[in-house]
């Protein structure tokens, strides 16, 4: 079974960011591909500090590629899902960067398991899927006992530019989204906030928008699941003391005139299982804080669309395709 091509099945359990720790070990099974010979129009094969270790552009819409990078310390992937039409309209797309969540089981094929492919059949935008690691959190760790981690600058300096000089993509913040769940919806709206010419929307499902509510527990949290999955004891964002420069500048709250002019939109559970003892902590507090994020854009006068729903910690499919539909209309058209 090749990586980009999984058997699909619903991952409707806590297996977000936040509760890295009850996920299983999936991911790694999944995460192998087959070098296949590159179909016609091929993306080039390396730049931007990347390069191709491994590739499968065999299937008409589901591209694969590896690399190797400085910046990570083992080879991440990463899934391009093209248009129906892409190699016989020559149009250029939009582009949504799809992040997903932390836990063992969470990589670049989570969202290919969960659907994507139904979500954005006969849809005019391109759709780009990388590893951001267990508990990556989307950041350049202040410490690493295992090499760099350092997924910040993997996403936004190397695989974007690499996506826009291979891909027939809008290189604009017109042209761009980035959406995620849990853990990838918290690195969504760090990325929309710090990069704030970048994209043009940001969708946020499940996914904490305060670091520092409850005494700092998503701080916390990204500290103790990266330390455990991803570091080798090393944190995220510092310990025992935090590096508060860089907690002000990843705090979603912290940030609420960058998302001024861009699409917002926001998931959240109502009712997690009680006595699932992560999807309760993981879903109130993601309620808690996406409440306070909205109360604050209201504030400031930012629309944004937001939906509260019943049950917990997982990826709702009706809620992803409804977003598609949002990022398509918001951005440039192809």
């Amino acid at each position: 079974m090749s990586a980009q091509h999984p058997t699909r099945r619903n991952i409707l359990r806590a297996a977000g960011g936040l509760s890295a720790a009850m996920a299983v070990g999936a991911g790694a099974v999944l995460a192998g591909a087959t070098p296949a010979a590159a179909a016609p129009a091929a993306a080039a094969d390396d730049g931007f500090g990347l390069r191709i270790v491994e590739r499968n552009e065999s299937d008409a819409r589901m591209w694969y590629y590896r690399f190797q990078t400085n910046e990570i310390g083992w080879n991440p992937a990463v899934n391009v899902l093209l248009p129906d039409d892409y190699h016989s309209s020559g149009r250029t797309y939009p582009v949504l960067y799809l992040f997903h969540g932390g836990g063992t089981d969470q990589d670049f094929i989570t969202f290919d398991r969960e659907g994507v492919r139904d979500w954005t059949a006969g849809k005019p935008i391109i759709v780009v899927m990388p590893d951001g690691g267990h508990a990556g959190w989307y950041s350049n760790p202040v410490s690493s006992n295992t090499g760099p981690r350092n997924w910040e600058t993997f996403h936004i300096a190397q695989l974007l530019p690499w996506i826009e000089a291979n891909f027939r993509t809008y290189a604009e913040y017109e042209g761009r989204a980035v959406a995620g769940f849990s853990m990838g919806g918290f690195g969504a709206l760090k990325y929309a906030a710090k990069y704030y010419g970048h994209f043009a929307s940001v969708s946020a499902h499940s996914g904490p928008a305060s670091l520092r509510r409850d005494n700092g527990m998503v701080v916390h949290w990204a500290n103790v699941s990266s330390g455990a999955l991803d570091l080798g004891g090393g944190t995220v964002y510092g310990a025992p003391l935090w590096d508060e420069a860089r907690v002000n500048a990843d705090n979603p709250v912290q940030r609420i005139e960058s998302y001024r002019d861009k699409r917002v939109f926001l998931v959240a559970g109502t009712s997690p299982d009680p006595v699932n003892w992560f999807d309760t902590a993981n879903e109130t507090h993601v309620l808690a804080g996406q409440r306070e994020f909205r109360s604050l854009l209201d504030n400031a006068g930012i629309p944004h669309e937001w939906h509260e729903l019943p049950g917990g910690h997982f990826i709702r499919h009706d809620m992803m395709q409804r977003d598609i539909d949002g990022i398509i209309d918001r951005l440039r058209k192809a």
